[in-house]
């Protein structure tokens, strides 16, 4: 038999609650604060007694899950729970009023799915040059803003540019924007990280630079990022699993009258719960049908990995998606910073 090696499976994930959720064992617990239909807002804190088990630096981790930006309704309610969680956040930093704060976009704006920082960067309200010439209305905060590119465009590594502009400046919180990348297809431009352990840039597609956190630059760091890629072998296996899911779904209702007048493509199976038997899955894969997600997912980059195909991947539609996504996130910002601001609509 194949023997799968585990020791480097490749997982490309830069959301700390799939690598929970994906640890069966953990002792982590992810805390749900929020839920609705559409959204759902989880936390997870890592201290110094679990941050050795878990390639993830000690902090604060907000997930915020949502089905559907584009939604008009959708999209105001994901922008005020976003919100006030960054609300939330600042409020556990202990960031005052009157703290002077820097915002960066991370990524490389000549790469759609990478452009989430630069574009976010756009709608942020910048005030500090206001706050040189003289007193500014009550209810704005002193806010700086940054676009560093990427080192591959500029030859400087990203956290020293921002080391110096943050010496120039002397900022007292420092927000960093960037994509991320996501194991999951059901995640995929649909969640927010917020956490205050900072970032790696380029860590999700395996491109390590710099760390940019408090440890790195002595001030308190926020990273925010949507995950806008995954990688092949996660469509892959997800599809694999969304396979066997929809077979499963379709034998627990082979006798539902109703059902057999909505066609097969049409059918949403995506929250049946009952899973096929091992027989049943055997019968249907193989000894593939036998693996586990994680043991799946590595044979695939097995096979993907030597001949480069396990490609990153984003939607069609990653234009507009990026588009909205930043809006958002730029409200999210702007209001938990200046609350006289008002939102684009």
């Amino acid at each position: 038999m194949h023997t799968i090696d585990l020791k480097n499976n490749g997982f490309r994930t830069d959301l700390v609650i799939e690598e929970i959720a994906r640890e069966k064992n953990s002792e982590i617990t992810i805390k749900t604060l929020n839920k609705t239909k559409n959204i759902t807002v989880e936390e997870v804190v890592i201290d110094k007694s679990t941050k050795g088990k878990w390639n993830k630096k000690e902090g604060i981790y907000k997930t915020i899950t949502f089905t559907d930006i584009t939604d008009k309704n959708n999209f105001k309610q994901i922008e005020e729970i976003a919100i006030k969680t960054m609300k939330d956040i600042l409020n556990e930093l202990k960031i005052g009023e009157e703290a002077k704060v820097l915002v960066i976009g991370l990524g490389n704006e000549s790469s759609t799915p990478d452009a989430l920082g630069p574009k976010t960067i756009d709608h942020v309200l910048v005030t500090r040059h206001l706050f040189s010439l003289g007193d500014v209305e009550e209810g704005y905060r002193n806010v700086a803003s940054f676009k560093p590119s990427v080192t591959g465009v500029t030859g400087i590594e990203t956290k020293d540019l921002i080391e110096g502009i943050k010496e120039k400046i002397q900022p007292d919180l420092l927000i960093v924007i960037d994509a991320l990348a996501s194991s999951s297809i059901e995640r995929l431009n649909k969640t927010i990280q917020i956490t205050s352990a900072g970032i790696s840039p380029g860590s999700g597609v395996g491109n390590n630079r710099t760390e940019i956190s408090k440890d790195t630059l002595n001030i308190p760091v926020i990273a925010i990022g949507v995950p806008t890629v995954v990688d092949g072998a996660t469509i892959v296996e997800n599809t694999l699993q969304l396979l066997l899911k929809k077979i499963s779904y379709q034998l627990e209702n082979k006798d539902n009258e109703r059902l057999k007048l909505v066609p097969s493509t049409s059918q949403n199976y995506l929250n049946h719960k009952k899973e096929l038997s091992k027989e049943q899955k055997e019968d249907l894969l193989g000894m593939v049908g036998l693996l586990d997600e994680q043991e799946l997912k590595s044979l695939i980059l097995e096979v993907l990995l030597p001949v480069n195909y396990n490609m990153m991947v984003t939607p069609k539609e990653i234009d507009y998606l990026i588009e909205k996504l930043s809006i958002l996130l730029a409200n999210m910002i702007n209001k938990s910073l200046h609350s006289h601001f008002n939102p684009t609509k």
